[in-house]
This record gives C-alpha cells, structure tokens and sequence, in this order.
C-alpha cells in the first residue's frame, strides 16, 4: 500500500522547489506570502544578506476575519506601502508552494495595485 503524504509536506516540497529558482535582492525583494486557515502574511525578504526588511499581516493589521480575500487585499495594500517607503519598486513573488488563486492571488494583485512590479 502506498503512503500518501499530506498536503503541507506536499506544499514544503513545492516551496523549495520554487524557491531554487526565486532569489531576492535589496533592489528586488523576494515577496515570500504564507497563509494559513485564520490568517494570511507576506514577507519582503533579501535574500543576499538573510534579513527581512518589511512584513505585514492580519494578525498585525487587527483584522477580525484574516481568512478571507478581504484581509488578503488589506495585506496586500499595506506591503506595497511599506515596500514605496523603503524605495522598492519590483519584487519578486514567492507564493509559497499555494497555488495563485483565491487570497493569494489576491494579496498579489493589492500589492499590483499598491505599485510594485512583480
């Protein structure tokens, strides 16, 4: 009998995969999104140095409901305003192994209409 794995292994294993291929920069962050069943977050992380320069969450934003495409366009909206302050202007967007639909997709394009380049 084969032992199937779970969806999160199966996401983990995407991730890197993906992230072979990603490399973010101080110029161009790498825009790395994680969500979870209650909230979702995004990361603007230089990869070179290994530090986070800005991040943002519904748990940091107070939002009541953070599950939903609501809370991820707030998410969205706010890192792209953090990133303006930092002078960013292009990142490079890591979806986390979660297909780019739904809030994911949603937080993208918040960050779009935010004024990153990704």
């Amino acid at each position: 009998m084969i032992k199937k794995e779970s969806k999160n292994v199966m996401r983990e294993r995407r991730h890197l995969r993906i992230r072979e291929k990603i490399q973010g920069s101080a110029t161009c962050p790498r825009l790395s999104v994680f969500r979870s069943n209650k909230h979702i977050s995004c990361q603007l992380i230089d990869d070179e140095r290994g530090v986070t320069l800005a991040s943002s969450s519904s748990l940091a934003l107070k939002l009541e409901h953070g599950g939903n495409i609501e809370a991820a366009k707030a998410v969205g909206a706010d890192i792209a305003k953090k990133a303006k302050a930092l002078k960013i202007k292009s990142v490079k967007f890591d979806r986390g192994g979660y297909m780019y639909h739904g809030r994911v997709a949603a937080l993208a394009d918040a960050a779009r209409e935010g004024g990153l380049h990704f």
